[in-house]
C-alpha cells in the first residue's frame, strides 16, 4: 500500500473508491498495510476508502495524546471535505474512534471496532518491550496473533526500529497512558451511532471480555466473532472480517 500514499500538507494518506466514506484508523504500532485487503475489498465494493498515518511520533511529547488524535482526525476530514464518516479503527485507533464520536457524533456515521482499546488492553504484555532485545521483540510481536507467522521479519524489524527509538518510544509510553487516562465506560452509553464489534476470540492484547463489555455498553452494536484469531483480525482474517462487514453495512443499510 505504500505506493498509493500520498502527502498533501500536514497529511499523508492513501485513498481509493467512490460512495459512503470509510476513514481507517490504525494502532500504535500498526502500519497501514495492516488494513492493505479491507483497503481493496471496500474501496472496490462502492465505498470511499481512506487510511491517514496518524501523527503518533511527530507531535510534541505534550500533545502526544488521544485528544491530539482526534483533533487530527476532526482537520484531515475537514481538509478532505467529508461532513460525516464510517470509523474503523483497531486498537488505539478504535479507541481515537470512540473519542472524536464523543466529542463530534453528528460527524459519524457508524464505527467498526476491532481488538478497540479504550476500556482495558494489555499492550506488549506486562512490561514494554526491552530495547535491543531482537528476540524477545519478535516474540512480543507474534503473540499478537493466533498465528505467530503472521508476524514476518519486516514487521519484527519495524516494531524493534521504534523500540530503538528513543523518541518513539516516550511518545508510545505517553499515548500509552493518554489512553489509560481516557477510558471510555461512562461515555459509551450515549454514543447511539451504529456499531459492529469483530472481534478475535484469541485476542490476549484485548481479551474477548473486553468485546462483550463494548457489545453490553454500546447502545447500538452488533458483535462478530472469528475463532482462531488475535488482536488484528482484519489483517489475520480478513476474507471473513471483510464479509462480515460488508453483510453488516448492508443489512443496517450503510
Amino acid at each position: 500500500m505504500t505506493e498509493q500514499l500520498k502527502t498533501e500538507g500536514k497529511f499523508t494518506y492513501a485513498e481509493a473508491g467512490k460512495g459512503p466514506a470509510i476513514i481507517v484508523l490504525h494502532g500504535l504500532m500498526g502500519a497501514l498495510s495492516n488494513f492493505g485487503d479491507t483497503f481493496n475489498h471496500f474501496s472496490n465494493n462502492g465505498y470511499h476508502v481512506l487510511i491517514p498515518e496518524l501523527p503518533l511520533y511527530s507531535l510534541p511529547l505534550l500533545k502526544t495524546n488521544v485528544k491530539s488524535m482526534a483533533s487530527f482526525l476532526k482537520d484531515f476530514m475537514e481538509f478532505k471535505k467529508l461532513d460525516k464518516a464510517i470509523l474503523l479503527g483497531n486498537s488505539l485507533g478504535g479507541h481515537i474512534g470512540l473519542y472524536f464520536t464523543k466529542h463530534y457524533p453528528k460527524k459519524v456515521n457508524a464505527l467498526v471496532l476491532t481488538g478497540s482499546s479504550g476500556l482495558y488492553e494489555k499492550a506488549m504484555g506486562d512490561s514494554f518491550p526491552k530495547r535491543g532485545n531482537y528476540e524477545f521483540i519478535e516474540e512480543k510481536t507474534r503473540a499478537v496473533f493466533y498465528d505467530p507467522n503472521i508476524a514476518d521479519k519486516q514487521m519484527v524489524d519495524d516494531v524493534f526500529k521504534i523500540v530503538n527509538d528513543r523518541s518513539a518510544v516516550i511518545r508510545t509510553l505517553a499515548m500509552a497512558k493518554s489512553a489509560i487516562r481516557h477510558n471510555m465506560a461512562n461515555d459509551l452509553p450515549d454514543m447511539k451511532q451504529p456499531t459492529c464489534i469483530i472481534w478475535g476470540k484469541q485476542d490476549t492484547v484485548t481479551p474477548p471480555e473486553v468485546a462483550e463489555d463494548f457489545h453490553k455498553l454500546l447502545p447500538d452494536s452488533d458483535l462478530f466473532w472469528i475463532d482462531k484469531c488475535g488482536h488484528a483480525a482484519m489483517m489475520e482474517r480478513p476474507e471473513e472480517f471483510n464479509k462480515i462487514l460488508l453483510d453488516w453495512f448492508t443489512s443496517r443499510n450503510i
